[in-house]
């Protein structure tokens, strides 16, 4: 069999044969070729010690404890620019259920495909000869869209615990099934996923997140087993119903939501919110004998804490944390344009952050398709969002106030300190109320007006305005959500 292999893999390959050694081309490479995919990158088997690697590729760097060298490519593909070379090696012991005790460099192909997890990743290829070496039939399990573990599977997943996520993640990349036994050994083995690190959970969760089926492989983990160690907090909604505005029970719902988010094409944080939006509904579910339904008050203020929490426990970036936790405790801002007012948009601007307001308007989306409604948009949606584009060009926070620290200093010899920040923000507040008062006459008039209040006047005219119209919005948006059904 012929496959198209680049130049480059070629001439490693090639010269590693020409100082008497074998090679072959394994792993990723050989199944994504026999799949028709390009790719990610190359990794090519010797019975070469790292040494004589390296004797025959001097500019090459070895620096870890698998023997892998890797060999600098000049060319423009990024994926050709470090070929891995390995020698072919044996493992034993895996007290961490992570990494091998011991690794011996081996002599023959046979024992290192032997060591592999999969069959679809235990095959070999000589391009030099186009032969295949597949003593596993991986490529019988290609064409049958099946993964399967090589050898006993108890065995494989004993080795290493981040095997049973990476299972999945082959699942949904590679459209492959998991072939019976090998589903079974991943829910007997489960427990070993407590064993891996956060930060290596938290990488292959992100690549499932990032597949174009996220939903199927949320509930293949939990299916499985696997979900309570990744986020345990996300099957509490298995089975909680929700009200009549709802198709779906709460897991189902969020899972839904997620999807829509990978269908559009929308980033990690986006899929992550849409992930953890209804998280807290389980806890916050209460009866109305009102409404005879059930209802969630608050379940976003929990739910912005809880996922706080999951992506912490998941060590995220503490950019990705602050995003999706600011975005599911303000997902539940009201959008009917016929009730909401242009100050209450502006607030909810100000609450997310300009420049998380269309990500929270497409969060909104994927809710809205999650409850199992057919339009994304409909049109009191849109109109919203004419809305939201109107408020835009309005002040929403101190920085877009026609006045600043600078001119403060300069007009009105306010020495710097907290003074500053109190009359800005006392002068926000009434912008915020009415944009046309945006200017610096205004502003400059008020300015003066505040500066003859003592600091503690000025400190508490600030402090409790805000506290007072934000009291005063709550009230109003619960009652709201209270007499309409939003969520």
């Amino acid at each position: 069999m012929q496959m198209s292999v680049p130049i480059e893999v070629r001439t490693v390959a090639g010269a590693l044969r020409d100082a008497g050694f074998e090679a072959y081309l394994v792993g990723g490479c050989v199944r994504d070729m026999l799949m028709g995919r390009k790719p990610k990158d190359w990794d090519v088997t010797t019975n070469a010690t790292p040494e004589e690697i390296q004797k025959v590729f001097p500019e090459s760097f070895y620096e870890n404890d698998f023997g892998t060298v890797g060999v600098k490519v000049e060319t423009e593909d990024e994926t050709l620019r470090v070929i891995e070379v390995t020698p072919y090696r044996t493992e034993s012991g895996y007290t961490d259920k992570r990494r091998p005790n011991e690794v011996f460099f081996g002599q023959s192909l046979e024992e290192d495909l032997a060591r592999r997890d999969f069959t679809v990743n235990a095959i070999a290829y000589d391009e030099s000869k186009g032969h295949l070496v597949d003593p596993y039939k991986g490529q019988k399990d290609l064409e049958s869209k099946v993964l399967r573990t090589v050898r006993d599977p108890r065995e494989r997943f004993e080795e290493d615990g981040l095997r049973l996520m990476r299972a999945v993640r082959f699942v949904a990349e590679l459209g492959l099934a998991l072939d019976a036994e090998t589903a079974a050994g991943i829910q007997e083995k489960s427990l070993n996923l407590s064993h891996i690190s956060k930060e290596r959970i938290r990488d292959e969760f992100v690549k499932l997140l990032k597949s174009e089926q996220p939903m199927m492989v949320v509930v293949l983990c939990q299916q499985l087993g696997l979900l309570e160690y990744i986020a345990p907090d996300l099957p509490r909604g298995i089975g909680v119903d929700q009200n009549q505005a709802h198709s779906y029970d709460v897991f189902e719902h969020n899972l839904r939501s997620l999807q829509h988010a990978a269908d559009k094409g929308w980033d990690l944080n986006l899929r992550l919110s849409a992930l953890f939006h209804d998280i807290s509904k389980p806890e916050t579910r209460r009866w109305s004998d009102e409404k005879k339904d059930w209802t969630f008050h608050g379940h976003e203020v929990v739910g912005g804490r809880v996922a706080k929490k999951a992506l912490e426990n998941l060590k995220f970036s503490r950019e990705t944390i602050e995003k999706v936790s600011k975005m599911v405790r303000w997902h539940m801002f009201f959008s009917d344009p016929d009730q909401v007012t242009l100050s209450a948009v502006r607030r909810t601007i100000r609450n997310i952050g300009e420049e998380n307001i269309e990500d929270l308007l497409n969060l909104r989306a994927c809710d809205r398709i999650g409850t199992g409604r057919p339009k994304e948009q409909p049109f009191r949606f849109r109109k919203y969002k004419a809305m939201v584009e109107e408020a835009l060009r309005d002040p929403i926070s101190v920085g877009m106030l026609k006045t600043d620290g600078n001119r403060l200093m300069s007009q009105f010899h306010v020495e710097p300190g907290p003074k500053i920040g109190w009359v800005l923000n006392a002068l926000l507040e009434e912008v915020l109320e009415d944009p046309k008062k945006n200017t610096e006459k205004y502003l400059d008039e008020k300015t003066e007006e505040y500066l003859k209040l003592s600091d503690k006047e000025l400190k508490d005219l600030g402090e409790a305005g805000r506290k007072k119209k934000e009291e005063k919005e709550e009230e109003a948006l619960k009652e709201i959500l209270k007499k309409h059904y939003v969520s």
